[in-house]
């Protein structure tokens, strides 16, 4: 029975479904009386008229009705209007359990916290007497205020659990003894619930009591730690056999960075008898608990402060277990732990050997996913990290080198640049303008300290970090428990017009480190040696690189030049360099980015593991969709394209094109109805991101040609060269963002040497900067302001700014003073006016391309987003590209950047592993 909307049930309308299943329809509707929104639940047409349907109904309203409790959703009232029953619950804003973990396991402190959160309200629950009976992911919603517990149809009324935490079963009574009394709904031996998550009791037809919802929430536990359901079969009765009589495979095998502990939680919950399981939901959430506040102590705790004595759970707090007993096995435990002790040091004096001979392979991605860059393995040899993109989103993955199995590090989203604790224990990344770090053992992650823009880190031994927070900027350290940073190193401004230093690397004695100096305006680049007791190297440009540089045991520097990985023989202690740098494989390219490259994907362990990508070619197709993402055809050929700008009639396109990822970019002009690319620029520097003056006879660019990354304007029919619009302060940038539909302000986007970008103003008068008045800041808060678009009256601006810690699209009066308004919440970067100014373009972190309805007069309003289809590109934060999209004039058609690999079948380049490349050297 379908509402439309606008229906009334009593004060609430209707304004659209939500969903429907069989115990009801759900819609959101709003109460008149109080203009709130709400969501209500009504019987569907073919159960309304049944007398258990509408008595399974109305129990879930008595049942909610006696629940008052943060993690469980609100009834707000019930009614019965025209021969309709309702109930009028919370509305939720999220997405249900079961939709999340469709994207696979959750790290274990976002399960630990919604773990928490789902036992304490079961334990409300269980102490009002009340057995939810159909414990799933599907009946439980994430929202912003936490997990929400939901959908009590199949409650029962029992006995309230006493505040005794006995190990007594909560006794059930009849609900015709309930203070609402009423028939009983289901006969003797009858199954209620969904069969993947119900207690063997439940399968067998007995009374179900608070145990047989603990033994379902074992069940969405162990979904939550390892993204497969607890037990699974191919039928109906085969999985009844499975729920009965097997056990599922430990969490630990499917997630090896699992905690044991929670293992051991998950276990005792999935007990096949009632009596072996934990007799309450609190004793359940103590345990939870337990396992967050170990594995948030510092990384100076003991091994054992994460799992216990030798894996040993701490003793129960609330269960009848016998402290004798918990002694004893705790005694038993610290035999053994010494027995493993003496094992594991006996195995340190004595490493294993490395293979006599050089082993090859090649990886490929995890299914459903491809690699992005980099991919690094750990000092030990044993693990591998990179970041790969699944479902669209970016994530650190790890994989054992001696295992097929691969997971994701949940919280790493938008993970770029990783790198290893010396103890192979943790990784460093950055993300959401963070240096973070994840702890593998227990997955939590943390915050270090801000990096707008990195390029790249280094972790030693006495747990100092290195890092480049920013593409203009020196090393800085910091300890990796967080603290202030503080400068490594100082960039020479003085003969070699060093721009930045990046991509360090610590030697064996954890004091002196490897750096890449980078400099404008040459094509050969260099590597320094610096020391963390001073900001001056120790040997400047001492070794001629196209890429970062990494020390390797036995003694070797492992780096680029073109396109070849090299090892060069290296003495750590005394820091000089031995015999000619040796081949050990081709197709290593760096890769490209702002100026000259540096960063190229390899990584070597001390134990003799190598690991590169080849052939990483980047290569991209300009493909134009309609608004809803159906392909309508290419324009142009496979190249490297980045920051499309359509011309105001939408005729023409300028862009940068990259030949080779080892070159500077290009701008190139594009005629949409021939197909036809021109050259614009030609200068050896890098020239970025085009943009078109309002008349389309101009175009305005940024270049590095003089060292820093200046403003230029060319016209746009190539009649005459380039000229220097606008000049930068030393070790600064402008990069253009647009310019106002009456072509009277240039934005562009500024950085400073101490300062992110900011969005800055530039006045102009026909063409050229106005001589009266200067450049100013427009829009200056903290984090990085950039992209911004003007609305097509001119009274406002578009942009996407990192001020919350992660990229955001806004928009605010023009000139500011009238209003400022976050667009999104969730994410949000290249926003883009549709011509008429009536719709807002942004693209959202999961790669969908959104619309948001505007209104421009007589103030600014904007709708809800609206997405119109997923763009096949891979999604990068600020700093990356400028824009990787471009809407035609009329709104109804949108040329993407794609990104080939993404839609190939290979999924790009395999990972390339040699183990014991040492070896090959020998042969040379």
């Amino acid at each position: 029975m379908a509402i439309s909307a606008g229906t009334k049930l009593g004060p609430y309308e209707i304004i659209a479904p939500l969903g429907a299943g069989g115990m009801g329809e759900v819609y959101r509707a709003r109460d008149t009386r109080l203009d709130r929104t709400v969501a209500i639940k009504i019987l569907p047409e073919a159960s309304a008229n049944t007398p258990e349907s509408r008595a399974r109904f109305e129990r879930e309203a008595r049942a909610v009705s006696s629940l008052n409790h943060a993690h469980i959703c609100i009834l707000y009232d019930i009614g019965h209007q025209n021969g309709t029953d309702f109930i009028v619950m919370e509305y939720l804003e999220g997405e249900s359990l079961a939709s999340r973990l469709a994207r696979g396991a959750m790290p274990v402190p976002e399960l630990l916290r919604i773990g928490i959160q789902i036992a304490d309200a079961l334990d409300k629950s269980h102490r009002q007497g009340v057995v939810h009976r159909d414990l799933k992911p599907g009946n439980i919603m994430l929202t912003k205020s936490g997990a929400k517990l939901l959908d009590f149809g199949l409650a029962k009324a029992t006995a309230p659990l006493v505040n005794d935490f006995s190990s007594s079963p909560t006794v059930t009574r009849p609900l015709a003894t309930s203070p609402s009394a009423q028939p009983a709904l289901t006969t003797q031996g009858a199954i209620v619930g969904t069969f993947q998550y119900m207690s063997p009791e439940q399968l067998h037809g007995a009374e179900a009591d608070a145990r047989s919802d603990i033994f379902s929430f074992g069940a969405v536990l162990y979904e939550m730690a390892t993204g497969k359901k607890a037990f699974e079969a191919k039928s109906q009765a085969s999985l009844i056999a499975a729920i009965l009589e097997h056990e599922p495979e430990p969490i630990t095998v499917a997630k090896p960075t699992a905690p044991a502990a929670l293992d051991r939680v998950i276990r005792t919950c999935l007990a096949k008898n009632p009596d072996d399981r934990f007799q309450s939901a609190h004793d359940v959430k103590l345990q939870l608990a337990w396992i967050r506040d170990a594995g948030s102590e510092s990384s100076g705790a003991s091994a054992t402060s994460a799992v216990g004595i030798a894996g040993m759970p701490p003793m129960p707090q609330s269960l009848a277990a016998s402290r004798r007993l918990w002694m004893l096995a705790t005694f038993a435990a610290l035999i053994a732990l010494v027995a493993v002790s003496a094992l594991y040091f006996s195995l340190r004096r004595a490493p294993a050997p490395r293979p006599l001979a050089t082993v090859r392979f090649s990886l490929l991605p995890p299914e459903k996913a491809i690699f992005d860059l980099p991919v690094i393995v750990s000092p030990d040899g044993k693990l591998l990290a990179f970041v790969a993109i699944s479902g669209g989103q970016e994530m650190l993955w790890v994989r054992p080198l001696d295992s097929l199995d691969v997971h994701a590090l949940g919280g790493t989203d938008g993970a770029t640049l990783p790198f290893w604790a010396p103890d192979s224990s943790a990784i460093g990344f950055f993300a959401d303008g963070q240096l973070k770090k994840v702890t593998l053992s227990t997955g939590v992650v943390q915050n270090v300290t801000v990096a707008r823009d990195p390029r790249g880190g280094a972790w030693g031994p006495d747990g100092t970090i290195l890092f480049t927070p920013d593409f203009r900027s020196g090393l800085f350290k910091i300890p990796s428990t967080g603290g202030t940073a503080a400068p490594a190193t100082q960039i020479d401004k003085s003969g070699d017009n060093e721009t930045s230093h990046r991509w360090p690397c610590f030697l064996p004695d954890g004091r002196h480190f490897l750096y890449f100096a980078r400099t404008n305006g040459k094509q050969t680049q260099a590597a320094d040696i610096g020391s963390l007791d001073s900001k001056e190297p120790v040997a400047r440009h001492f070794l001629e690189v196209d890429s970062q540089v990494l020390y390797a045991e036995p003694g070797y520097l492992v780096f680029v030049r073109g396109r070849t990985l090299f090892a060069q023989p290296f003495d750590a202690s005394s820091l000089t360099l031995h015999g000619e740098a040796v081949p050990i494989a081709d197709g290593v390219e760096p890769l490209g980015e702002i100026g000259p490259t540096s960063y190229a994907p390899f990584s070597v362990s001390q134990t003799g593991a190598l690991v590169y990508r080849s052939e990483v070619l980047n290569l991209t197709q300009l493909t134009w969709f309609d608004r809803h993402g159906k392909a309508l055809g290419t324009l142009g050929p496979p190249g490297r394209y980045d920051e499309p700008a359509l011309s105001p009639d939408g005729k023409r396109l300028v862009i940068d094109v990259n030949a080779s990822s080892s070159s500077s970019g290009d701008i190139w002009v594009v005629d949409i109805a021939t197909a036809s690319f021109s050259r614009f620029t030609f200068d050896p520097a890098s020239d970025i991101t085009p943009i078109w003056s309002p008349d389309g006879k101009n175009v305005v660019f940024s270049s590095n040609r003089t060292g820093e990354y200046n403003l230029y304007i060319k016209p746009s029919d190539g009649s005459s060269n380039e000229k220097l619009l606008q000049g930068s302060p030393s070790n600064s940038a402008q990069i253009p963002s647009d310019w106002s539909r009456d072509g009277k302000s240039l934005i562009f986007d500024f950085a400073s040497a101490s300062n992110d970008y900011d969005l800055w103003l530039q006045p102009m008068a026909n063409g050229t900067i106005s001589t009266d008045q200067k450049a100013h800041g427009l829009v200056e808060y903290p984090g990085a302001q950039v992209r911004a678009n003007v609305s097509p009256d001119g009274r406002w601006i578009a942009y996407e700014s990192n001020e919350t810690g992660r990229s955001e699209t806004w928009v605010q009066s023009f000139p500011p003073g009238g209003g400022k308004w976050q667009i999104t919440s969730e994410g949000g970067i290249e926003p883009q006016w549709h011509k008429d100014g009536r719709e807002l373009f942004y693209l959202a972190p999961n790669r969908k391309l959104m619309a948001v309805e505007t209104q421009l007069n007589p103030t600014f309003h904007a709708g809800p987003p609206q997405p119109l289809f997923d763009a096949p590109i891979s999604m990068k934060g600020i700093g990356d590209s400028r824009s990787r999209f471009a809407v035609s004039p009329d709104g109804q058609r949108v040329l993407v950047v794609t990104d080939l690999a993404e839609r190939s079948s290979s999924s790009g380049s395999p990972i390339q592993v040699v183990l014991n490349w040492p070896a090959a050297l020998e042969k040379k």
